[in-house]
Order: structure tokens, then C-alpha cells, then sequence
């Protein structure tokens, strides 16, 4: 039997306060979980009344998508379907590529994986620097207006950006990475939000899951992602583990989980921030779904900014590679890994 989760609007789209980012149900992260396991983690994500499922054609080059079809599509009325273009599977690795021509492929694969004819948001995964974004937005338009998707959306792009892209069609939501750790959003973009009546997305809430005590001082497992990530390599890790240690008091204090505590406060930003932490174990889920029927204090999230004052975070946000990929504004004095 379905339960209802508060909601939320992402520009025309109404979705559940907390959505599930399902990308590291087969991509990125390790250990990731067998197929069976993945597919009853999403029907419970329904069935618990999270109606809101994050993928992209990138995440393990099209098998995340090809879960949510076989798993979901059958209760297609009842969520709605995020996926993204731009980044995607290119000769067999990753690759860019915001040309129109390669939208329109990789929106075609991605209709047939998912095993739908309508993605109801869909992202430019990636500002394509070759390409002029009015190009690129343009081509989500005609896919748009023949029926293909329907709410249109940046991912990890600037104020200025969003605004560009705003101008050739209303942008229903902006994705990028923010949590206690993550703030780059706060540097313009949330106000860009505001000013455009802009749906924000909130991926990696939960710090990639070191601030939910996911992650030790051995770091990740080589062949993660996030190994190549300097927050999760010697010597910045150790510091952040601190960090994390100290946002775990304050939850235990409160009576609430670190994940609950992030979650919250993410939620408390802004009206329109839609968190979509991702889990392969149900009880996390479980767990991340609570804290919509929490009420913690504004003095709590105002010990939690007191934790991770600009500077606090040891090491760069991403490697240089990836680095170079992100539109999104720095902080001033922000470290950057070097190219």
C-alpha cells in the first residue's frame, strides 16, 4: 500500500520532498548491489511514496536506466522521471557532447532503456563548452514539443549559465551537488533560483555518504569514484572524518541520525530544494524518508553551518579532469585540484 510524502514543486512538477538518486544502484560507487536487490530497493522507494527517480544515460552507461525500465515503467503514473543527456557513453568511455544531433541519440537510447515514450525532466547533465548552451536548450525544445519530455533542466551549471538557458525556455530545475560540505549553490545560483522561480535538486545531500557515517579511514574501495576525489584521499580525509564526527554529536544530541540531520537541513534552505540522496539498503531509505516527519530547530542548522564554515572541508571538491566539467561557481579561495 502506497504512503504520501510531503511534496514539493520543481518548476511545473510536483514531487516528493525527498526523491531517490538511483545512480549508484549501478554506477560509481562500490560495493553495488546485485540486480534483485536494486529492484527492490526502487519498488519499496514507491511504495513508501517517493515519486520522484534521478537517472542519467551516463550512470553505467545506460544499465541504470534499463533498471528503472524493467523495474518501474509499469506504475509509470505514479512518479515522476528524471534522466539526462550531454554526458553519455561515447566509443565505449565517457564522453561530452551538448551538439543537438547527439541529444537527440542519446535521448532516443535513453526512451528505449527506460522503456517509456516521455521523460517527464530532463537535464543537460553538462555544460558542453564547444556548444552555445541556447543550442543545446534548443534541442531539449523540439524534443520538448514533440512530446519526448516534458520540464527541462541544467545540471551542475552557473547563475549566468541559467539565466542563458532560461531565456531560450523556462528551466524547471537546477541540479548540482550541495549538502554541509557543498555550498558552491550558495554563491549565486540559489538566488538565480529565486529570481527565476527555479526548482533546485540537491544530488550527494549527504556528503557521497561520508557525512552519514558511510565512510571510514581507509576511505572507499579502488574502482569507486570517489577514490579520485581528493576529500577521500590522504591527508585531506582524516580531517573530514572530524568533521563528519562532529556533525554525528550533534544528531545523536538531537535525537536524529547524521543522514536526517543533512537532509534537514538541506530541506531548510530553501522552499524548493529537493533533496535525492541515493542507498542501495532499504533501511537507509527508510531512514532518509524520516526526517520529513522530524522537526529540528533553526539553532540545530545554525551548529551545523558553525561545523563547516567556509575552509573547514579539507581538499578540492573534484579532481581536475572532473573539475574542468562544472560550470557552477567557486567559493573565493576555494581549492581547486591542480590540472
Amino acid at each position: 500500500m502506497n504512503s504520501t510524502l510531503p511534496t514539493r514543486t520543481l518548476g511545473p512538477l510536483t514531487v516528493s520532498a525527498i526523491g531517490l538518486g538511483c545512480m549508484n544502484l549501478s554506477h560509481a560507487y562500490l560495493p553495488r548491489p546485485e540486480p534483485e536487490q536494486a529492484e527492490r530497493l526502487l519498488l519499496h522507494a514507491l511504495d513508501r511514496g517517493v515519486t520522484f527517480f534521478d537517472t542519467a544515460a551516463l550512470y553505467g552507461f545506460g544499465a541504470n536506466e534499463e533498471l528503472l525500465g524493467r523495474t518501474l515503467m509499469r506504475r509509470r503514473n505514479e512518479f515522476i522521471l528524471a534522466s539526462k543527456c550531454v554526458l553519455a557513453e561515447i566509443d565505449g568511455k565517457r564522453g561530452l557532447d551538448g551538439s543537438p544531433p547527439a541529444i537527440a541519440r542519446v535521448l532516443e537510447d535513453s526512451l528505449r532503456r527506460l522503456n517509456t515514450d516521455h521523460i517527464d525532466l530532463y537535464y543537460l547533465h553538462r555544460l558542453d563548452r564547444n556548444v552555445p548552451i541556447e543550442e543545446s536548450v534548443g534541442a531539449l525544445v523540439r524534443a520538448k514539443e514533440a512530446g519526448k519530455i516534458g520540464a527541462i533542466g541544467l545540471s551542475e551549471m552557473s547563475a549566468g549559465t541559467l539565466r542563458r538557458a532560461h531565456a531560450v525556455h523556462p528551466i524547471a530545475a537546477m541540479q548540482t551537488e550541495y549538502s554541509p560540505w557543498s555550498r558552491n549553490a550558495e554563491v549565486a545560483v540559489l538566488d538565480a533560483c529565486d529570481e527565476l522561480g527555479v526548482g533546485f535538486v540537491s544530488f550527494s545531500p549527504l556528503g557521497r555518504g561520508l557525512l552519514a557515517g558511510n565512510v571510514g579511514p581507509d576511505g572507499v574501495l579502488q574502482g569507486d569514484l570517489r577514490a579520485a576525489m581528493p576529500r577521500f584521499q590522504p591527508p585531506h580525509l582524516q580531517a573530514n572524518l572530524e568533521l563528519a564526527a562532529r556533525l554525528q554529536a550533534l544528531a545523536e544530541a538531537a535525537g536524529c541520525t547524521a543522514a536526517q540531520l543533512c537532509l534537514a537541513w538541506a530541506l531548510s534552505r530553501r522552499g524548493y530544494i529537493v533533496p535525492i540522496p541515493g542507498t542501495t539498503n532499504i533501511a537507509h531509505l527508510d531512514e532518509d524518508l524520516a526526517t520529513l516527519s522530524l522537526g529540528l530547530s533553526d539553532d540545530l542548522f545554525a551548529a551545523v553551518d558553525a561545523i563547516f564554515t567556509f575552509g573547514a572541508v579539507a581538499g578540492p571538491r573534484y579532481s581536475a579532469d572532473a573539475q574542468a566539467q562544472v560550470d557552477t561557481e567557486t567559493w573565493a579561495g576555494e581549492p581547486l585540484a591542480s590540472p
